[in-house]
């Protein structure tokens, strides 16, 4: 890694090891700055999105998580034109900026109780900031390396590039940990969850000093001193079929599936172990940095692997573990995290027996329904314990009632009622039904002592390798697709929309899901079908790229 560029004179200035270091140093100090949101996702839920009701907030938290990923596409667009037009050096050091000062603004927001419906408006604003960084992020710093790299070394060198997801995870999920075992956890949950977000000031500086050591990449400095034909990036990306072809294959053959198994695998599972399995937090966030730790390897031998045998092979491998592993996993996942709810499930099912007219989808993006019904109360007492449950029509206008083994337990009807009323309804209803829970055995909290935290370690695994080997190889395959003139633009939309669209909303979506239908599993449906899709293209139309000569691809 040492070696300097082939024997371009353009090309000479700092080595691969600099190149590469510097490139995924930045970039993993942009995924911790994305990923503090999601590991403090229930606290900003208290925080930002007050008197919804507990599974309302946390969706309207999970979705303002997802909003930054939404965003990403249009950030793709706008730095992959300025990238492809201008440079990728100086586009991804105005990416970085835009990161660190949005994320620091986080750290000093007010919260809803200090400056009301504005305060979830700013939060929103600053994910939106953030998202747009990042479109043009990951694409610059992956072009960046692999236009340096040798071409049968370019799949191991972007591995680097593929590992900082993991690298900023782990300094995420440290400073997180750290920071509360300093304030101690009632603090940090009131205040001291702002800390992580303040020290990008600190991360920032550096990034862009490391930053700036750096040159254009060989390959762009060739194209701009050979070519005089005008460029139009989205033009030639989009409306030429030639290149239009390899960003439809690269959105649904590699980056549906991305989105979907790298969220489902790290953060999916993180809200399962949290939330539905009732895990302690510090145990969840402990298993989440020892398998993310494990996971940085993983993408550079992937990476590694796919200069050997091929991109193709190797993601697809990715993919079909995750479609074979996901719903035994997630149910493995149950049994061995917290034995007590499997046994209660299997002992005391729950049903709903209510008439389908009352029931809505348990979805409000914007925090305004009601949820009033007997049977809307009931089932979000349930979705908020994490429980599964049936559902069991009953005769129009009947009062839902749950069925928790051979008990019956009524629920209320207060759409007539105002918001207090509603909500002294509801916490009549979640007290008697949790009560019947508890007497069913169904349990409150995970109990350490009846953890299997190998077997635990060992399921989240499977699902890491899955990930690792989709996203190892990623990079050099997107930048394989597409010639140098519209690289940065052509690749960057579709890996933006499917980790933006596809992955930033499947915690949200996942959710839903699982408060719609009742099955603490059905959530997973999301991942599996977007993955299924990716096969199908993938396996029939997907070119091999490895080794390609960057310069020379024309189509």
């Amino acid at each position: 890694m040492n070696a300097k560029v082939s024997g371009d004179p353009a090309a000479r200035g700092p080595g691969l090891r600099t190149v590469v270091g510097a490139s995924a140093a930045g970039t993993a100090f942009e995924w911790y700055d994305f990923f503090i949101f999601g590991s403090l996702t229930a606290i900003i839920a208290r925080h930002f999105y007050a008197e919804v009701g507990e599974a309302t907030s946390y969706i309207l938290a999970l979705l303002t998580f997802g909003v930054g990923f939404v965003v990403r596409p249009l950030g793709a667009l706008v730095f992959g034109w300025f990238g492809d037009q201008v440079g990728r050096k100086t586009t991804f050091l105005v990416t970085i900026t835009l990161m660190g000062v949005a994320t620091v603004a986080i750290g000093l927001l007010p919260d809803y109780s200090q400056a009301g419906i504005i305060a979830p408006i700013l939060l929103i604003t600053m994910r939106i900031l953030q998202g747009f960084a990042l479109g043009g992020e990951y694409g610059g710093a992956a072009i960046f390396v692999a236009e340096h790299s040798p071409n049968e070394k370019r799949g191991f060198l972007t591995g680097w590039i593929q590992t900082t997801a993991a690298l900023g995870l782990i300094g995420a999920l440290v400073v997180i940990i750290v920071t509360r075992l300093t304030v101690g956890a009632e603090a940090f949950n009131e205040w001291g969850w702002r800390i992580p977000f303040l020290l990008s000031a600190f991360l920032l500086v550096i990034s862009l000093w490391i930053r700036m050591k750096l040159h254009e990449s060989p390959a762009f400095q060739r194209m701009a001193a050979e070519s005089t034909e005008k460029r139009a990036p989205f033009k030639e990306s989009f409306l030429t079929w030639r290149n239009g072809r390899f960003v439809l294959l690269a959105l649904f053959g590699i980056m549906i599936a991305q989105g979907a198994v790298w969220y489902a695998g790290y953060f999916y599972t993180r809200f399962f172990m949290e939330r539905v399995l009732k895990v302690e937090v510090a145990t969840v966030d402990a298993l989440v940095l020892a398998v993310t730790v494990v996971s940085a390897f993983l993408y550079v031998f992937f990476g590694w692997l796919s200069d050997r045998v091929g991109r193709k092979p190797v993601m697809l491998f990715g993919m079909i573990l995750a479609l074979v592993a996901f719903f035994p996993g997630f149910q493995a996942l149950t049994r061995a995290a917290n034995p007590a709810l499997a046994e209660a499930q299997a002992s005391a099912p729950v049903t709903i027996i209510a008439d389908p007219a009352t029931c809505a989808v348990q979805f409000d993006p914007v925090g305004r329904a009601a949820f009033a019904s007997s049977c809307d109360l009931a089932k979000g007492v349930l979705s908020g314990a994490g429980v599964s449950y049936r559902n069991e029509a009953a005769p129009e206008g009947t009062t839902a009632m749950v069925r928790i083994g051979d008990r019956l337990i009524p629920s209320l009807e207060a759409s007539s009622l105002d918001a207090a009323g509603v909500a002294a309804a509801r916490a009549d209803v979640q007290a008697r039904v949790r009560g019947a829970l508890i007497e069913a055995g169904y349990p409150e909290r995970a109990d350490p002592d009846r953890m299997n935290l190998p077997a635990v370690f060992g399921i989240l695994m499977v699902f890491i390798i899955a990930a690792t080997a989709l996203y190892g190889p990623q990079a050099a395959a997107l930048v394989e697709l597409f010639p140098t003139r519209v690289r940065y633009t052509a690749m960057s939309l579709p890996y933006h929309v499917g980790t933006g669209w596809v992955g930033g909303l499947l915690p949200a979506a996942s959710f839903a899901l699982v408060a719609w239908s009742g099955d603490i599993y059905f959530g997973l449906w999301y991942a599996v079908g977007f993955t299924a899709v990716a096969v199908i293209v993938s396996l029939i139309w997907l070119p091999e790229t490895k080794g390609r000569d960057l310069d020379s691809i024309q189509t």
